[in-house]
């Protein structure tokens, strides 16, 4: 009678591993911002999210530019308004820096990602076009420029109106004053109409295109945003035009 063996174990699965909560599965939060950035899509998204912070900030800008209209009083008195949002909680001027580190975090959000994108393109594709694209609006060709344009503009527009550097006749404190002081420069005037219309082209496609990131597009609503994306830029290129015409036409003094 054959001795009775025990079976042979070693090819066995090896017992499996518990599974975690749910809580703690997937990668590190620093790992999943990482990737989604590194990402086109990402990409275009933060692009998309960061062009409507900048609007909004565009549409309230413009809206408090034009209570210049209104004379010195309520136009200084704006300005001093906006030093003084959240007081008690906040001190002097902290929202409005709070608002500018924002506002200067989508900036460079938006030209970074801008930046990438348009070198992954040119990478997917280093021959040229043998045939141009004609179905490209003035605005789509020019994007990037446009780009270009107003980032050298924010430059300008700070050093003359924050910081008051370049500023001819600038006085600390007098906002209304020093934008009339601006604005009775031709220069100055002529960089702030031009900065302007690049401005209107750059909304008036990047709107569009943030909706069709953000996933509101469809073909039923193209149209429609397309309608707004045309009347924003409208809109916000005439408010902001209006001033330095105003002041260099003498309308404003």
């Amino acid at each position: 009678m054959a001795l009775a063996t025990r079976p042979d174990r070693s090819d066995r699965r090896p017992p499996r591993k518990k599974r975690e909560p749910l809580g703690k599965q997937g990668p590190p939060k620093a790992s999943l911002v990482r990737s989604v950035w590194r990402s086109t899509i990402g990409k275009k998204a933060v692009m998309a999210v960061s062009g409507l912070v900048m609007l909004a900030f565009l549409v309230a800008h413009m809206l408090g530019n034009l209570k210049i209209f209104f004379g010195s009083g309520d136009f200084n008195g704006y300005a001093h308004w906006l030093r003084t949002i959240g007081e008690p909680v906040l001190h002097y001027e902290w929202f409005l820096w709070i608002a500018r580190v924002g506002l200067a975090a989508a900036v460079v959000l938006h030209a970074v990602a801008a930046y990438q994108l348009s070198r992954r393109d040119l990478a997917a594709r280093p021959a040229k076009y043998e045939r141009k694209r004609r179905r490209a609006s003035y605005a789509t060709r020019t994007m990037r420029w446009g780009g270009v344009i107003l980032g050298l503009f924010i430059v300008w527009h700070l050093l003359d109106l924050t910081t008051l550097t370049v500023n001819p006749r600038a006085e600390a404190g007098h906002p209304y004053e020093n934008v009339v002081a601006s604005f009775r420069t031709w220069y100055s005037g002529a960089v702030y109409i031009v900065a302007m219309l690049a401005l209107g082209l750059h909304i008036r496609h990047g709107f569009w295109s943030a909706a069709q990131t953000l996933g509101a597009g469809s073909a039923r609503r193209d149209r429609l945003f397309k309608v707004l994306a045309n009347g924003l830029a409208l809109l916000l290129t005439c408010g902001f035009i209006a001033v330095p015409v105003a002041v260099m036409t003498g309308a404003v003094s």
